[in-house]
């Protein structure tokens, strides 16, 4: 996925993919992406008062509940007033201090999706049932590969500027989406990135050798396979853009593709094969994924 806010490249120009999409039920295929929700609105709400009323019925008070599970008293009370994001530890600890029964964790996935910008949120949960990812990167390492030190140097360096919590929650849910890692059934994972990606120093370059090193990190692993396009490169597959390509468990082939914050899904047979052509044409161009490795650990080395 691409990245701005909730995806892969940072400050994406245009991508070419401009003609209108097929709409589905349950695809934001977003001419025009959808205004951002208040904060406190929705399943943070619902979810803040459910909180606050278990909490009662156990008979704890804000600070005696904010010990037993490590958080302060102001974040749970933000928690509780549907200001910030819940983490799924603190809804897994509440759950079983409060005896909610499974009531809290019956909201875990809603609140989950409520940290993702309203026009990613059916990317995301996509992305969260795939079996297979295949990445064209071109401003910034993926998000699934990125570091928290960098994803939020990412989220600083936005323009307008962020608010510190804001920068907080992005990188926050950047890193959840990590626990793509960890599930039973791992997706088939492929990247390609640009050489320059990896070149340029976000955060400063001991963030970026950080950055690196989680690269050759997850390159290794047996379901990803991670690939560098050389800018010496007199041919290019992709001119267009970034985009990601994601196989559902029905075995469909979904296109993803984000500029400037407007986001779409493409699922017209006509145009996810044509992006699919161009990943096909982008993993020949570029070096192969132990020859893109052993360039990562060149870097890593002169950084």
């Amino acid at each position: 996925m691409n990245e701005p806010t909730g995806v892969e490249n940072e400050g994406a120009g245009a991508s070419g993919l401009g003609e209108e999409p097929q709409r589905e039920p349950g695809l934001t295929t977003g001419a025009e992406p959808e205004p951002p929700p208040e904060v406190g609105s929705g399943i943070l709400r619902v979810f803040g008062r459910q909180l606050k009323r278990f909490r009662m019925r156990a008979g704890l008070e804000r600070p005696e509940f904010a010990s037993m599970v490590g958080y302060s008293v102001s974040t749970i009370a933000a928690y509780e007033q549907g200001r910030r994001i819940p983490p799924p530890r603190l809804i897994d600890q509440a759950d079983e201090v409060l005896d909610a029964g499974g009531v809290l964790l019956e909201m875990k996935e809603e609140v989950a999706r409520a940290q993702y910008p309203p026009f990613f949120r059916d990317a995301a949960r996509l992305e969260v049932e795939a079996v297979g990812l295949q990445v064209y990167a071109m401003y910034a390492v993926p998000g699934l590969l990125q570091t928290e030190e960098y994803a939020r140097a990412v989220f600083s360096v936005r323009r307008p500027l962020l608010d510190n919590e804001q920068v907080e929650r992005g990188m926050a849910a950047r890193l959840a989406r990590q626990e793509i890692y960890t599930r039973k059934s791992t997706p088939l994972m492929s990247f390609v990135m640009e050489e320059c990606v990896l070149k340029r120093p976000i955060g400063g370059r001991e963030v970026l050798r950080g950055q690196l090193e989680q690269v050759l990190l997850i390159g290794h692993r047996r379901n990803v396979e991670i690939q560098v396009m050389p800018v010496s490169r007199e041919d290019h597959g992709a001119l267009g853009g970034p985009f990601t390509l994601i196989d559902t468990p029905e075995g469909r082939r979904i296109a993803y593709a984000e500029v400037q914050g407007d986001s779409r899904l493409y699922s017209e047979h006509a145009k996810v094969r044509e992006l699919e052509s161009r990943y096909g044409i982008l993993r020949a161009q570029a070096l192969t994924p132990s020859e893109s490795l052993a360039y990562v650990e060149k870097l890593l080395g002169e950084t």
